[in-house]
């Protein structure tokens, strides 16, 4: 009987097959499956031959192993480009062009480039055992950066300890450079000279922000660290303030004039900026006429005027923990061109009307004049939606029905429900933290946020309807790629584990069905903190692009940003370019275009970036009240460094360094996203319970430390080595090593932004 066992490999011949493919391979790097391609084999057996070939010849040093599994043939000093990364705690790099490989640099070697300057190095070909290092050759292009750090004034020159991740060394400062700058200052210092022969850089005094420690000065140091303005000039908010409301009749005569339709705003009890408001009337038909209109900012800020050019600039209002930092000054922002009631007010609007199923008959947009009757607190709206009673109660009411309708339908269609907790602190007068809780969403917020989303969408889908009439318009879209694959693999290998299916292949809107069922089924469950985190991360970042690749996480073809022009230039872009071509006006320049949705998108990040530092500094401050307490939480992130724990009363994040783990050794199992123990095999897995007590509070540096404590409440320790310990019947891949970067890098998942 014929065996169908596969043949033997000729391990010889498969070796002698690779030697042959690396010494003159036909692209840069190659992992295992185009090598086995390329020399013939198919069979897995052959497959695993080669690949554990490979991985031997990158121990020797004939390979360099770029990636786990992606591996490139060595060169010798090799002269490449590439970004410089310093780290304060030594382990410096460069990542390099094309292939975006990360090289050490020591310091020795760095020519003290700074981090972001683009600079030449020469690779050293990898030595047996060792990774490859470079060396820096030529700084070719230095960037601009300032360091934000505490002054500390001597006799005769005087030194700034930087805050920043990036710089290990103190800045001096000779003292006729301190622009009056005094010990206990939190200043920004620009570096002026690094000469080779010495260790600390000399630099200037750039501004000064206050007492370190003081409120104002910490939050407008989280601003400058991202490159975000903290303060608005002063030319601006004059030509801000001799703009006039301008509703003259003659201004009301070129608009549709809806100051006699019931209209309400909806938003937060603080906010003061209200650019939206809803209009809603039955018609004779018995459908119902809705309109979203929305502040007409692009009225009043003219293109390429100071204050045009400073909107530009910021590109968005950055919402800290304690203020708004306004993208237009306060006159345009919470005066003229805010919603108020009982104002006359300037819109540009998308009206529906809509039968009582939630389906759109048809849809308008163009230019209104409107006049709020009430301004709705969310609160008040909920209350409304509720208990049936109080103001508009029949209009708000219909307006939730409707509402619900679209979103049902929404997620019908593939979008993707995430649903997550925000969180705020109840704050004193000194700005110091006194308490938390958190936004959670419900259905006043929801009603807005489905006209909302109905207006953008409906923006973008006029635009797109004129390419299909043959004429194509330049456009600002907001887009959302699909997910990255190997995310979404991994996110379907986990949910298996548990019992759930997560589809990786198919149309996106089966595939986001199955993620809003994985979100359903785990809440809830031991199981929901892990795979709901990985949900959302194997999402892409939401961008403005001139290329129309359609909204993935919200299942729409067409979308945009039409409706928040006060706090987000992309949206006054879309206004300019609705008149334009409203009007039947010709296609704007679309390179130019692009380069603003680049640089709106780069902002909105920093943006985001500078709200999470600014959450963070208040964790730590008001952690540092509860220094040695013990509290419940979740594993939120895990890195070869250590485990990142969210408590579950109050949403602070801090880290538990692996160093604190002092009941093993452990290994980081990057695939499995767990800390493994060497010897007891105890595991710490991300969405993990875990009891942790308040170890350390940098407040300076935004950073919490946590310790694991036992049933006792007692750090852990040998003797407690079981009290965590997983069960052994989970196969785990020991995953390679890879850049350790800052041990501050966070993986926390964080929503994507629609």
């Amino acid at each position: 009987m014929a065996s169908n066992k596969p043949a033997k490999p000729d391990v010889k011949a498969i070796h002698q097959a690779v030697d042959r493919y690396i010494a003159n391979p036909p692209y840069k790097t190659f992992n295992y499956k185009q090598v086995s391609q390329a020399i013939g084999v198919a069979n897995p057996t052959h497959h695993r031959s080669v690949a554990l070939y490979l991985a031997e010849k990158a121990f020797d040093g004939d390979l360099l192993e770029i990636a786990p599994g992606k591996y490139r043939v060595p060169e010798h000093n090799v002269i490449a480009t590439g970004t410089f990364v310093r780290m304060r705690n030594g382990k410096n790099s460069v990542v390099t062009d094309g292939d975006e490989q990360s090289i050490f640099v020591a310091e020795r070697n760095s020519m003290h480039a700074l981090n972001g300057d683009r600079v030449q190095v020469s690779i050293a070909a990898r030595v047996r055992g060792r990774e490859p290092e470079a060396i820096v050759t030529d700084i070719i292009e230095k960037k601009d950066q300032t360091f934000i750090g505490t002054l500390q004034v001597e006799k005769n020159f005087a030194t700034l300890t930087p805050d920043s991740k990036h710089l290990a060394t103190d800045i001096i400062i000779p003292r006729g450079k301190l622009h009056g700058g005094t010990s206990g200052d939190k200043a920004i210092v620009r570096i002026t000279n690094w000469p080779e022969h010495r260790t600390s850089p000399t630099g200037e005094v750039v501004d000064i922000l206050g007492k370190s420690g003081e409120n104002n000065a910490e939050i407008h140091a989280i601003l400058a660290e991202f490159g975000l303005p903290y303060r608005y000039p002063k030319a601006v908010e004059e030509a801000a303030n001799k703009i006039q409301a301008g509703i003259t009749p003659e201004e009301i005569a070129k608009r549709e004039d809806m100051r006699g339709v019931t209209t309400f705003t909806i938003d937060p009890k603080d906010a003061k900026d209200f650019d939206d408001a809803l209009s809603i009337r039955r018609l004779s038909n018995g459908h119902w006429e809705i309109g979203v209109h929305i502040a007409d900012v692009t009225h009043y800020v003219r293109p390429e005027s100071i204050i045009d050019r400073e909107a530009e600039d910021r590109a968005t209002s950055v919402y800290l923990v304690d203020r708004v930092v306004p993208m237009l000054p306060e006159h345009l922002s919470n005066g003229i061109c805010s919603l108020r009631p009982d104002e006359e007010k300037l819109t540009f609007s998308v009206i529906f009307e809509m039968d009582n199923k939630g389906k759109v008959i048809n849809s308008r947009i163009g230019r209104t004049v409107i006049k709020s009757d009430r301004r709705f607190t969310y609160e008040e709206a909920q209350d409304v939606i509720e208990t049936g009673k109080g103001d508009f109660a029949t209009e708000i009411k219909t307006l939730d029905r409707l509402a619900k309708i679209l979103r049902k339908e929404r997620y019908e269609n593939g979008s993707v429900d995430f649903d997550r907790e925000e969180v705020r602190f109840d704050i004193d007068e000194k700005g110091h933290p006194t308490g938390v809780y958190f936004k959670v969403s419900k259905d006043a917020n929801k009603l807005i946020e489905e006209f909302m989303l109905l207006a953008n969408k409906t923006v973008a889908s006029f635009i797109a309807d004129m390419k299909k009439k043959g004429k194509d318009k330049a456009f600002v879209y907001r887009v959302h790629d699909v997910p990255e694959p190997g995310k979404l693999a991994d996110l379907a290998s986990l949910s298996k584990v548990f019992g759930y299916k997560v589809r990786t292949t198919g149309e996106p809107r089966d595939i986001n069905r199955s993620i809003n069922r994985l979100l359903q089924d785990v809440k809830g469950k031991g199981e929901e903190n892990l795979l709901s985190t990985l949900a959302v991360r194997s999402m892409a970042k939401a961008i403005y692009t001139t290329e129309n690749i359609g909204h993935y996480g919200l299942g729409f073809d067409n979308y945009t940003h039409f409706t928040s022009p006060i706090r987000r230039y992309p949206d006054m872009m879309v206004h300019r370019l609705l008149e334009r071509y409203l009007r039947g006006g010709r296609s704007v320049n679309i390179e130019r275009l692009e380069e603003q949705c680049k640089h709106s998108s780069d902002q909105e990040q920093r943006a985001a970036n500078a709200e999470r530092a600014s959450i963070k500094y208040k964790q730590v401050e008001f952690m540092n009240d509860h220094l040695g307490e013990v509290f419940d939480g979740v594993i939120s992130g895990v890195t070869e460094w250590g485990l990142y724990v969210e408590l579950d009363e109050n949403k602070c994040e801090g880290l538990v360094p692996v160093r604190d783990l002092a009941d093993d050794y452990y290994d980081f199992d990057e695939k499995n996203y767990c800390l493994i123990g060497r010897k007891y095999n105890n595991r710490y897995r991300l969405g993990d319970k875990v009891r942790v007590q308040v170890a350390r509070c940098d407040v300076d540096r935004k950073q919490l430390d946590f310790v694991v404590v036992d049933e006792n409440n007692k750090p852990l320790s040998a003797e407690s080595k079981d009290m965590y310990a997983k069960p052994k019947s989970q196969t785990v891949m020991k995953s390679s090593k890879g850049e350790k970067g800052d041990r501050r890098s966070s993986y926390r998942s964080k929503s994507y932004r629609k």
